[in-house]
């Protein structure tokens, strides 16, 4: 969809072109895979591979089908070697399955090499299947830098019954990073009297709420109505989101600091985890730099909901209770790049600023104006 003004021409790349939700969603796709191609190429992780065969084989039989693994991370070595497996198998389809970064991975290779491409999820833990959005990370898993893709995916497939046998913590996660666009929509575009951005950013309010409502009830049933509900959240509303918003509704604050938290982290954290924690240090620089008593309301809000599900809420539950300052200083200067999304914010934040506010994310906050605060969170944030 492209918008034009007087001046300029603006594109979005707002949806799949088709969606195929439910349980048992796997077992009838065939049609519509086939119909993008007869030769795919299935990208996965090892586990993933194995764990898809029992899915998969019947649906894609009368398919001429190869393999390969994305490896641990969409990094430039696994791109390389992928490009040429899918030039070898002369694929006319990408099918990308797996969590964020195997989904990344299957669509910057088909961004790349010009097919098209099917994404299954088989977690709740992000919206990568939705978005046309891949980040590459380094072969040690540190974030480098992401890619805007020309399309969403071709094929987005839903399976309930696929997504119920991930860890509940990768849902956990999942909840973490959809509920970070209301927090970072609402400060990078709040004020925007644009029609589509107004209504990506009310669209993530809904999201909060959502989540807010309804996650303690879905982890506790896994395969119900409601887990249901949740998982359509993280993974497809989420999407919408940074769809119908583009840029201007996407990353602030939470996500500079997962990059950042990426250089020192390992694998000990997920994606979503990190994000959440990094809600928090968005929320205390907002604190901190501008006396804002709605965020530490929103802070306090969050700290109980995090407690309830249980997201982590300080660096120690990232597996960092042992960093030095020399990690922290690292990730809080990648988080300041020049070019990093934590600029959206409305006030500069200078490094110390920045640490201060990641070791303090649980800080003890003034009840008295807190209370003033807490009774017109939502009304202020509309």
């Amino acid at each position: 969809m492209s918008t034009q003004t007087s001046n300029s021409l603006f594109t979005l790349t707002i949806a799949p072109a088709k969606v195929i939700r439910g349980a048992g969603a796997l077992t009838s796709c065939g049609e519509a895979i086939s119909r993008l191609g007869t030769r795919p190429l299935i990208l996965a992780g090892d586990r993933t591979l194995a764990l898809i065969q029992t899915h998969l084989q019947p649906v894609l039989q009368q398919l001429q089908v190869a393999q390969a693994s994305y490896g641990a991370d969409c990094c430039e070595d696994s791109l390389n070697s992928l490009r040429k497996a899918a030039k070898e198998h002369l694929a006319d389809v990408i099918i990308g399955v797996g969590g964020g970064k195997a989904l990344d991975t299957a669509k910057l290779i088909a961004h790349q090499l010009q097919l098209p491409v099917v994404t299954i999820p088989t977690s709740g833990a992000t919206c990568a299947a939705w978005t046309a959005l891949s980040n590459v990370y380094s072969d040690k898993g540190a974030f480098l830098y992401d890619v805007a893709l020309s399309q969403c995916p071709d094929l987005l497939i839903l399976d309930y019954d696929l997504i119920e046998t991930a860890p509940q913590r990768t849902l956990i996660a999942g909840i973490g990073d959809a509920i970070a666009k209301w927090y970072e929509a609402s400060v990078s575009s709040g004020h925007s009297e644009q029609t589509l951005i107004i209504s990506a950013v009310q669209q993530a309010r809904v999201l909060r709420d959502i989540l807010f409502q309804k996650s303690a009830a879905a982890l506790e049933a896994p395969g119900s109505d409601i887990w249901r509900e949740v998982v359509d959240a993280t993974v497809l509303l989420a999407g919408v989101i940074g769809g119908i918003g583009g840029a201007q509704c996407r990353t602030v604050a939470a996500h500079a600091v997962h990059n950042g938290l990426t250089h020192i982290c390992k694998h000990d954290s997920i994606h979503g985890e990190k994000v959440a924690y990094g809600i928090l240090v968005q929320l205390r620089l907002e604190e901190m730099v501008q006396g804002s008593q709605l965020a530490a309301a929103a802070r306090q809000q969050l700290l109980k909901f995090y407690t309830e599900i249980g997201l982590p809420q300080k660096l120690s539950d990232l597996g960092l209770g042992n960093i030095t300052l020399g990690e922290l200083q690292t990730a809080a200067e990648i988080a300041l790049t020049p070019n990093s999304d934590i600029h959206r914010l409305p006030f500069k934040v200078a490094l110390e600023q920045l640490m201060a506010a990641m070791v303090s994310t649980t800080a003890p906050i003034d009840t008295t104006a807190l209370r003033v605060s807490i009774r017109g969170i939502d009304e202020v944030q509309e």
